[in-house]
């Protein structure tokens, strides 16, 4: 626990990816006479799995506390996922009160720290059917030991919870959250002995037993990537954390960032017509699929809403006071709404206006201030031809021209427009950058960055250079009906019945009859015989295998029909029901490995100037699916693929256009 201004206080709890849901409860205490405590008057909370993240802000009502008849004080809730390494780098600099880096949250991949097998016992538990909290070096030994081994575990009497002899350390437990935990324990007696006690215990009267090696308690233990100089198996308390090695080290410290840097803005620059929103939409679509929380926030929306559709071109004048005032503050608001968006919970917001001067520039760099990170996308097109034709976009999709029906009116207004902007533009030279310079047409061009560093600013880098605005459709199907298919049974490497073979001799009528004059496209397929003979009549076009591609992995059930599964594995069965998108199956997959896995499909689908037609499995149609669609990845796992369809999806700079066609009943 620790204060963070004068009346606010924040304590943070670090807890193992593998517990549950955990109920909790705020206890309040007297600060000179810690035998004077009260606990809410409210129901159990509970403390979610980080894999269900949430921030929320309710009151705790402590009543008849002596001399206190009520208490209301506002308590706010918030789990994140962050990296082991990340929480090891935070207790270093907690140890030595030092501060964070200025560098980016996902520099390197996590490291990760493998759960004990359950004989493994040390002090620090919640309680007995709560997930235990400690950090230990490998190899345990007695709590005995750790008396005789560690002076540090003395405490000062201010930390004392009770009348008894009971002493409170902090400990730093890794695992998924950027939290820290109180473990309780005796030395009573002269002997240690563990207290089970609950996160906020209910009452301070613990109760003293000894470990029971049988319980099944799951604890968190380093692994070898830490090397202690102590004898393994000491308990790390404050002021013992364990010496690093020298890689896990630089882990640590590159991943040592305070929360801010957590969150993203990715902040658009540019003329109007150059492919800003294009873009931002694309890169949002990615990031979502990916899992990130993320968010388009469109300024010109804003703008609209409090100004109505029929701004003429005066109004984005340079020289227009009134204007200019009237802009910057819609983008401020705009910017304002993303950053508290952020403080819910948000991860990544895009915020897309032109931003072309560094005065407005500035003011966003300054209200976002000590919030988020910001990295300026600034697209540069000197393209003509790709300028008119997004121009004759603009404006026939601009609700700033739905009330203006003559073309030729709305095309003036439109370029006198562009005409102030280019005025008053200043190009990005300050702060973290990337300047896209004519690549949006698809034909080479340039790429300057500045200051960009860490894991995913790298991997918006290397999806920007990939993406283009050149139209081309890529069809989506499913292979012919299998008699895996006819059994239902789930995997496999099934050769196809006779409707399947039939089908394969009408998807290869349709494709070259849709792509007649077209012979620079290809067939990609997985590496599954069910998709090779489905593709097998497609002659014209050169066929690619994919592993990527291949069908989800059902592990030990591959072969199993679900009623087998239901029956053989009912614990199995109900898991997979009750959260499709993350079940993974035993020594298998889930569908967000499979999304994973097809990342790179999805850059080289990105890259591609000429159709593209894939052959694949259900589960993987659905992920590559719901990326062009932009759905949600909770509902990725329910869209639906119907067999012997193909869907066709059209990419370009009007967006996503879907077609479906029935081949074969």
């Amino acid at each position: 626990m620790r204060q963070a201004s004068e009346l606010l206080w924040e304590v943070e709890l670090a807890i193992p990816p593998p517990h549950g849901e955990l109920e909790f409860s705020f206890l309040v205490k007297h600060l000179d006479n810690p035998s004077l405590y009260g606990v809410e008057d409210h129901p159990k909370r509970l403390l979610l799995p980080a894999n269900r993240a949430y921030h929320s802000t309710t009151c705790a009502k402590f009543k008849d506390i002596e001399q206190i008849k009520e208490l209301e004080l506002s308590v706010s809730m918030q789990m994140e996922s962050i990296s082991p390494a990340l929480l090891a780098a935070m207790w270093r600099a907690y140890e030595g009160d030092s501060k964070c880096k200025q560098v980016e949250t996902n520099a390197i991949d996590d490291v990760e720290f493998p759960v004990s097998p359950p004989k493994l016992s040390h002090p620090s538990t919640l309680n007995g059917n709560n997930q235990a909290l400690g950090l230990v070096a490998p190899k345990t030994k007695t709590l005995e030991t750790v008396e005789e081994k560690d002076k540090n575990l003395q405490v000062p009497e201010s930390k004392l919870i009770s009348k008894r002899s009971v002493s409170v350390q902090d400990l730093v437990v890794l695992g998924s959250e950027s939290e820290k935990v109180q473990g309780v324990y005796s030395e009573s007696d002269g002997d240690a002995k563990p207290v089970f006690c609950d996160i906020f215990p209910n009452s301070l009267d613990t109760k003293e037993r000894p470990l029971d090696n049988k319980e099944p308690v799951n604890r968190v233990y380093v692994d070898d990537s830490f090397q202690d100089e102590r004898e393994p198996g000491t308990l790390v308390t404050q002021g013992t954390m364990p010496k690093v090695s020298s890689l896990t080290f630089l882990v640590a410290d590159q991943l040592l960032v305070p929360k801010e840097r957590r969150r993203l803005a990715i902040i658009m620059v540019g003329l109007p017509a150059r492919g800003k929103s294009f873009t931002a939409t694309k890169l949002t679509r990615y990031l979502r699929w990916l899992g990130h929380k993320t968010k388009h926030f469109n300024v010109g929306q804003y703008r609209r809403l409090k100004h109505g559709y029929n701004q003429k071109a005066d109004f984005f004048r340079a020289d227009n006071q009134g204007g200019l005032d009237a802009r910057n503050e819609i983008a401020a608001l705009a910017m304002d709404d993303m950053l508290m968006w952020m403080q819910e919970g948000g991860q990544i917001g895009i915020f897309d206006a032109t931003n072309s001067t560094t005065e407005r520039r500035r003011m966003l760099l300054q209200r976002s201030e000590g919030k988020c990170k910001v990295i300026f996308l600034e697209i540069i097109c000197n393209d003509r031809l790709v300028i008119e034709r997004n121009i004759q976009l603009k404006i026939q999709q601009s609700p700033d021209y739905k009330d203006m029906p003559d073309f030729e009116e709305s095309l003036n207004d439109f370029k006198a427009r562009l005409t102030n902007y280019e005025k008053a533009y200043e190009p990005v030279a300050e702060g973290s950058y990337i300047k896209m310079i004519d690549t949006v047409g698809g034909e080479g061009g340039q790429v300057q960055i500045n200051n960009i560093s860490g894991y995913l600013p790298g991997r918006i880098l290397f999806f920007l250079v990939n993406t283009h605005t050149s139209p081309r459709p890529i069809f989506l199907t499913r292979p012919g009906e299998s008699f895996g298919t006819i059994q239902k049974v789930v995997g496999g490497d099934h050769r196809l019945s006779e409707r399947g073979e039939e089908y394969a001799k009408v998807l290869a009528d349709f494709v070259n009859e849709q792509l007649k004059t077209e012979h620079t496209a290809s067939v990609w397929t997985s590496t599954l015989q069910r998709t090779l003979f489905t593709a097998q009549h497609l002659h014209r076009f050169p066929k690619v295998q994919w592993r990527a591609l291949d069908d989800i992995s059902a592990g030990i059930c591959d072969g199993m029909t679900y009623d087998e599964i239901k029956n053989k594995m009912a614990e199995e069965y109900k898991a997979r029901s009750s959260d499709k998108l993350r079940y993974r199956y035993p020594r298998g997959e889930s569908y967000l490995d499979v999304i994973q896995r097809l990342e790179p499909v999805i850059i080289e689908l990105e890259r591609q100037h000429a159709p593209v037609i894939i052959v694949a499995h259900q589960a993987v149609l659905r992920s590559l699916y719901g990326y062009f669609a932009d759905k949600p990845i909770e509902q990725i796992p329910y869209i639906e693929i119907p067999l012997h369809t193909v869907i066709e999806i059209q990419m370009g700079m009007a967006g996503v256009e879907e077609k479906r066609f029935k081949l074969l009943e």
